[in-house]
């Protein structure tokens, strides 16, 4: 269970908290001095890593004075423009001791929303990793479209997306929060940390809790909800106390510290990219062609009840809200096609269409 012996890939995830001094938002330059030397030390053992890093806002907070103004978005965009150089070159300065590269990598949720960009964006990362080098990303608030926040929501969301992206062996989340416990520690004294997880059962996910603090958005409930889409890449995650004493190399070395989360299953690549999609809509079906899906057979349009939101060919959708799948019709040519038998689909919308609304390879159900 604890055994990484075989483990090639690691993603690490540092959250805010463990990136700056306690009790401040300025970034602990010693701190990522001890991380450098770890992760130089999976790759002189022949592993890749890859840097999943917070901290950018915080910093950037920290430069201009700002304090509370953060929760205006344009000026939390600013902030992360003005902290991304700073965070980069103190990773930088840390990591040239050990003769080691990093490149920096940001990302918008359109870039994996979009089959294109997320294929060009796996061969980037896959290229820079066989190069020895290390790559450092994070969510590029500066330039999102959405409301910092609710992008990816917090960086533990995208460890696991991009841990799910490369097939990454094990997905390392480092926090202020060492573990997970089978009640809030911080109202329960006798709270109990639960060592190993094989399943994520609704009272765990009811009992993980909020959000993290004003300069880190991720709390216990984020790191649940990204062990779950990790664990259908067939990775392993584990929550640990960042500043527990060379914690990277402990973990890798199987003690006993933080929680282990068990994958589940582990579904392809193309299946990955689709369940981890925004939806553009929703297709709504009856009984009958949701027990179809679920035996892997095609979605036709007989079984087609509602549609909901406006959408194109080839986009991500919901099948009610049990399963996800790319559709081979707009919304509004599924409006003509509802309820109505595979046969009529050319003489509705004409020759050279597919007779099937989606095929059984992109639909996934979602099994958490």
């Amino acid at each position: 269970m604890r055994n990484f012996e075989n483990t090639k890939k690691v993603v690490i995830k540092i959250g805010t908290n463990v990136l700056t001094k306690q009790g401040t938002i300025e970034i602990d330059e010693a701190y990522i001095r001890r991380i450098a030397k770890q992760v130089a030390e999976l790759l002189d053992s022949k592993r890749q890593v890859l840097i999943i890093s917070s901290g950018a806002i915080g910093m950037g907070a920290g430069q201009l004075g700002v304090g509370n103004k953060l929760k205006d978005t344009k000026m939390a965009q600013a902030c992360a423009a003005v902290g991304q150089p700073l965070l980069m070159h103190a990773y930088r300065k840390a990591f040239l001791k050990y003769n080691v590269n990093i490149a920096q990598v940001l990302l918008t949720t359109d870039v994996l929303n979009n089959r294109k960009s997320y294929l060009n964006l796996r061969n980037s990362i896959e290229t820079l990793l066989k190069l020895g080098i290390v790559p450092i990303l994070n969510e590029n608030d500066s330039v999102s479209t959405e409301e910092i926040g609710s992008a990816f929501g917090d960086n533990d969301k995208l460890g696991a997306l991009v841990a799910s992206k490369i097939d990454a062996d094990l997905l390392i989340m480092l926090s202020d929060i060492d573990s997970l416990y089978d009640k809030d520690p911080r109202k329960f004294k006798n709270a109990s940390r639960i060592s190993e997880v094989f399943e994520i059962t609704p009272a765990i996910t009811k009992s993980a809790g909020g959000t993290g603090s004003k300069h880190a958005r991720g709390g216990m409930k984020s790191k649940i909800q990204a062990a779950k889409i990790a664990a259908n890449a067939g990775c392993r995650i584990v929550l640990a106390n960042g500043r527990e004493r060379n914690v990277i190399a402990r973990i890798i070395d199987g003690a006993d510290i933080g929680t282990i989360f068990m994958p589940k299953r582990k579904l392809s690549n193309r299946s990955r990219w689709i369940l981890n999609s925004s939806a553009a809509g929703t297709i709504n079906i009856d009984d009958g062609a949701m027990r179809a899906v679920r035996n892997k057979k095609s979605l036709l349009p007989s079984g087609i009840t509602t549609i909901k939101g406006n959408f194109q060919t080839g986009d991500v959708v919901m099948l009610n809200e049990t399963a996800k799948a790319v559709t081979n019709f707009s919304s509004s040519e599924l409006k003509q096609l509802a309820g109505k038998h595979s046969t009529q689909i050319r003489k509705i919308l004409g020759k050279n269409r597919r007779d099937v609304v989606a095929i059984p390879e992109d639909i996934v159900i979602i099994d958490y």
